[in-house]
């Protein structure tokens, strides 16, 4: 899952001359959090709501409005943005674009082609639409999750138990993190099978691995073991 499908293309940008009152308007006129800065062309710089707050005068609820908006007026995109900003590449992997705004603690990046010229943006929103696709949680239906043997066949294995009783797979996702070694942790969401065989399903996927915990969004249960 590459950036550039997920990214938003409609890039809403400030210019450096653009006084603050304008950034704070298109910000709140768009929904959005930060504006990519723009000379002649060329990205330049970011500027985010917080950096808006921020450059706000701090004795502001002492002034009269008409005060306030002359002060915020006069000051230039170019004195509050900030310069040289992180970007993330169009052909990066989503996972890729993730890491980087954690390590740089942001909340989103412009996206530039291979010539570097700003072609969409992405944001932690657009991370948690991948989530959601990923996951398949829109789907609802049951999630289980597994500790499980790391060997071949141990996922096939409870997989092909869901598809014996009808089942229907949405997402199968699993990770080494916070396991002992030679297990994994195993997730998977399914739906479509009838309640007069969910027991029997249940209890004979508790044979094959360790549950975790159980989410079924058809009934509102939730049973962690």
């Amino acid at each position: 899952m590459l950036v550039k499908d997920w990214m938003s293309e409609t890039v809403v940008t400030a210019d450096v001359n653009d006084s603050m009152q304008e950034a704070m308007n298109r910000l709140k006129e768009n929904n959005i959090s930060m504006l990519p800065v723009m000379k002649k062309g060329n990205l330049v710089g970011i500027v985010t709501d917080r950096d808006l707050k921020r450059a706000s005068p701090s004795d502001a609820n002492t002034l009269e409005v008409h005060e306030l908006l002359f002060l915020i007026s006069k000051i230039k995109v170019k004195e509050i943005m900030t310069e040289n900003p992180v970007t993330l590449p169009f052909d990066f992997t989503v996972e890729e674009a993730a890491e980087i705004l954690l390590e740089k603690k942001i909340s989103g990046a412009p996206v530039v082609d291979g010539k570097g010229k700003v072609i969409g943006a992405i944001t932690k929103g657009d991370l948690f639409r991948v989530l959601i696709a990923l996951t398949g949680v829109g789907k609802r239906g049951i999630q289980f999750a597994f500790l499980v043997e790391d060997r071949p066949g141990s996922i096939r294995e409870l997989a092909d138990l869901i598809r014996k009783y009808g089942g229907r797979m949405v997402s199968i996702l699993s990770t080494y993190d916070d396991v002992a070694k030679g297990y994994r942790k195993v997730f998977i969401r399914m739906y479509g099978v009838s309640r007069d065989k969910l027991s029997s399903l249940e209890k004979e996927l508790g044979e094959k691995a360790k549950y975790l915990y159980l989410v079924d969004h058809r009934e509102n249960r939730r049973q962690i073991f």
